[in-house]
């Protein structure tokens, strides 16, 4: 990734939030790295050298800034599409898989050498996969350290360090103190509740239409599953073996707050990242919107809903069994057959996950499956022979390493009852393509009629929506 040194300084200048999370400024004077919005004086040009994430800033031989703090900038969507290996090894780091892998067990599952894969991230990441995941440890670690009051062994496991003592030599190397000594208490948020549960603040670039998040997510809840307690968004999850519940909410104006409740700290990492993907923390609104905002069409629509997001489904395989229970019919009737196949399928959880009675059972998973009869679903046999065979299908991919989007669209795609349709809307809501759009929607194409009789374009949707990319979405 290409930074104009001359545009990177001048935006550091000028402290510009636009920037915050696209690029990091390391400081020779000093060995640290900073956010471009950093509070403190600016260098001199010819003593900073600009790095595309944080880890490469940490591979350069830079420390974070105690001032600024990197861990708290919103992740940068720069690279997001510049390649389907790289895109998919960042999400698997960011979900630990380096905590307890190793490169060549990365490299196989994404279907390369580990050669290749190192020269793909120090091209589009500009540091290696091995730092990319030390920097995620580190920042993760040192946000823990600022917004909770876990013990301090709690944060090295949830971060991902393998030991406590290998944790406490990071930080004495970096920061040349140890990890308590970073913590301010004042500004610490409540971590425990009744003793398990750990809060954070996800960040993400301004606006964040949450009144909006909370609309779609609402009119779509499988309940027992999810729900809404307040204005807060709570769920079950299942992730390596342990079940646990999240809780999202509104914060800050460029924050959620997220509340974790899991006996096992180690999942938090993948929690987190699952929260980031579902809920498009990572789109850059300002950008998107200011391209759409080109087209008389969207222009008003733009204006109306700022900060919309694309949100996502909790898994893929959630997302498969919603699409295709969604097929052909409205909103309201496939969560319908989304309740009935829980009322079959759902795995109570255990009662120390307590939550006011609203969530009582978890997602199955692939093994709680295997073989099932959708016979008694109110719907065409042919459909639940669809979403049979795509279970199976996906089970297996799961088993052999094999989940790329790629490899996902290609087996589906020859699934009898699958079309168009449900793989446009699985890019769309599963897959995370940003430049997604079902085009054979009923309710899309509604709206686009509707829309663009007030201006008078007479193109069909698809031929008109050419000139959205990269952000059909």
């Amino acid at each position: 990734m290409h930074l104009d040194h001359a545009q990177c300084y001048r935006a550091i200048c000028a402290k510009d939030t636009r920037f915050d999370g696209v690029f990091f400024t390391g400081v020779k004077t000093t060995g640290i790295y900073c956010r471009p919005v950093c509070s403190a004086k600016v260098p001199k040009s010819e003593n900073v050298v600009f790095y595309p994430s944080a880890a490469a800033a940490h591979q350069g031989g830079f420390r974070p800034c105690l001032r600024c703090r990197p861990e708290t900038a919103p992740n940068s969507p720069a690279w997001v599409g510049t390649s389907a290996v790289v895109t998919r090894g960042l999400r698997l780091i960011e979900e630990g898989a380096l905590d307890g892998g190793d490169v060549t067990s990365l490299a196989n599952r994404l279907g390369v050498g580990e050669r290749h894969l190192r020269r793909l991230f120090l091209q589009h990441v500009g540091a290696t996969p091995i730092a990319v995941a030390q920097a995620r440890r580190i920042l993760l670690a040192k946000q823990l350290i600022h917004e909770t009051q876990l013990p301090m062994s709690d944060v090295a496991l949830a971060a991902g360090f393998g030991s406590i003592r290998r944790f406490n030599e990071v930080f004495q190397s970096l920061f040349g103190r140890p990890p308590i000594e970073l913590r301010r208490q004042a500004s610490a948020l409540p971590s425990t509740v009744n003793g398990a549960d750990v809060t954070v603040k996800l960040r993400f670039r301004p606006p964040y239409d949450w009144a909006g998040a909370r609309t779609f997510l609402s009119e779509r809840l499988y309940q027992g599953v999810e729900a809404f307690i307040g204005d807060v968004y709570c769920r079950s999850f299942y992730i390596n073996g342990h079940e646990g519940l999240v809780f999202v909410g509104p914060g800050g104006s460029d924050y959620l707050l997220v509340r974790v409740r899991c006996a096992h700290l180690a999942v938090l990492p993948k929690v987190i990242a699952h929260v980031r993907r579902c809920f498009d923390l990572d789109a850059d609104p300002a950008t998107i919107g200011a391209h759409l905002s080109e087209d008389p069409l969207l222009r008003p629509l733009v204006a109306r809903r700022p900060g919309l997001r694309v949100l996502q489904s909790w898994s893929l395989l959630e997302g498969v069994v919603r699409t295709i229970l969604g097929q052909q019919v409205t909103v309201r009737a496939a969560i319908s057959l989304g309740q009935r196949f829980l009322a079959n399928y759902a795995i109570p959880i255990g009662p120390d996950l307590t939550n006011e009675g609203m969530v009582t059972h978890r997602f199955p998973e692939y093994s709680d499956l295997a073989g099932i009869d959708l016979a008694f679903m109110p719907m065409p046999k042919s459909r639940g022979s669809c979403l049979s065979d795509a279970l199976a299908r996906l089970s297996a991919m799961v088993a052999s390493n094999a989940l790329s989007t790629e490899n996902i669209l290609h087996s589906l795609e020859t699934v009898p009852g699958i079309g168009p349709w449900t793989l446009d809307y699985l890019a769309l809501r599963v897959l995370r393509d940003p430049d997604a759009l079902p085009v054979t929607d009923v309710a899309i194409k509604r709206a686009f009629k509707l829309q663009n009789q007030a201006i008078g374009v007479s193109l069909p949707l698809d031929a008109y929506g050419k000139r959205w990319p990269p952000w059909r979405a």
